[in-house]
């Protein structure tokens, strides 16, 4: 059985993840195949919307495939997961751009390169039993896919916040942070794809939403946005301390569980990013620590301890949030000369 189900539909271009028992992990072959369907319905007029969902209940789909990641950057082949994330991004932009609407229905886990794929699109559907989160940083990464452009552009200091300490958010509180759009009751489903296919109107989709159940963010907005307001890390772990409130240790504790560069490189790019950024600013300035991850970042650690060994003990490159100079943020979101992120290029 293929990992991934494309096809059209009466008037929809179809795309269904289909590795349930993986959480419809996102492999680099589902990356192509993507976008290659993509590419294909841009132009067919027989396609009037792409719909976007995934097997099993259990997620979305709940990031990238990243053992091969591992595999090939602990025998320092550092060129497959470059590759890996260039490719990736590509269809990332594809799919923000598009110029057909894209209906994402998220289920489940929608995580690191699940929103790369499911939000990104004009109509982006959440249910009952929607997680969403950015935890890269809990791995050594950055939250990436196009990630932290909708963190940037989230209300207040959300995007500060959600990036770094990798907080889910149920369906409430991915509409407030502009991680999706629509909530609709999951039973609903199948109903608003068959008219979804039949009709090729995706005003369906906003006919049918309902109002989301009552999320927590917005209440923690105004502690969010007094205690995430610092330039850097430093700043911000100095506030929090210094409140001692439940969210505040409770966020510090999120907090402790990341890599101190990874989480001082997210906070960087937040304040890099803004109302008027696009998915390509925010793609390149990702890729600038994607590139260099494997080799310069906790990302391999991250990985072991999370993936791998599972000891749920990394040995970070520094020991704890306060000791990240300023300096080892601005190396890993250097500008990459020849290396920059070109989304036009054909993809080897």
């Amino acid at each position: 059985m293929s990992d991934i189900e494309i096809r059209v539909e009466c008037r929809a271009g179809r795309i269904t993840l289909n590795r349930p028992k993986a959480l419809n992990a996102l492999t680099y072959e589902m990356c192509l195949a993507i976008e290659a369907a993509l590419d294909q319905w841009r132009q067919d007029d027989a396609v009037a919307l792409v719909l976007i969902d995934a097997a099993g209940d259990r997620a979305f789909c709940a990031g990238g495939d990243i053992a091969v990641m591992y595999d090939t950057g602990t025998r320092g082949d550092f060129a497959y997961g470059q590759k890996f994330w260039r490719d990736e991004y590509r269809m990332n932009a594809k799919i923000a751009e598009y110029p057909k609407p894209v209906v994402s229905l998220m289920q489940g886990f929608t995580m690191g390169g699940g929103v790369g794929v499911g939000c990104h699109g004009s109509h982006r559907v959440v249910g009952e039993t929607s997680q969403v989160a950015m935890p890269e940083c809990g791995i050594g990464l950055v939250p990436d896919v196009g990630g932290s452009l909708i963190l940037a552009q989230a209300p207040g200091r959300l995007g500060e916040y959600l990036g770094t300490t990798g907080r889910r958010m149920g369906p409430g509180d991915a509409i407030h942070a502009g991680f999706a759009d629509h909530y609709l009751p999951e039973a609903r489903w199948p109903d608003l794809i068959a008219e979804l296919v039949t009709t090729g109107d995706a005003r369906s989709v906003d006919r049918a939403a309902m109002s989301a159940p009552a999320g927590e963010l917005r209440d923690l907005q105004p502690q969010v946005d007094r205690l995430f307001a610092a330039e850097t890390l430093q700043g911000v772990i100095d506030a929090l301390r210094a409140d001692g409130s439940p969210f505040a240790e409770d966020a510090l504790n999120r907090l402790s569980r990341g890599s101190p560069l990874a989480i001082a490189c997210a906070i960087e790019m937040q304040h890099r990013l803004g109302p008027d950024s696009t998915i390509r600013d925010a793609l390149a300035l990702e890729y600038r620590f994607t590139h260099r991850a494997p080799e310069h970042s906790d990302f391999l650690e991250g990985i072991r301890a999370a993936i791998i060994d599972k000891d749920k003990s990394p040995a970070w490159r520094h020991p704890d949030l306060t000791s990240v100079p300023q300096a080892d943020v601005s190396d890993m979101l250097a500008p990459l000369g020849n290396d920059e992120l070109k989304l036009e290029e054909e993809r080897t």
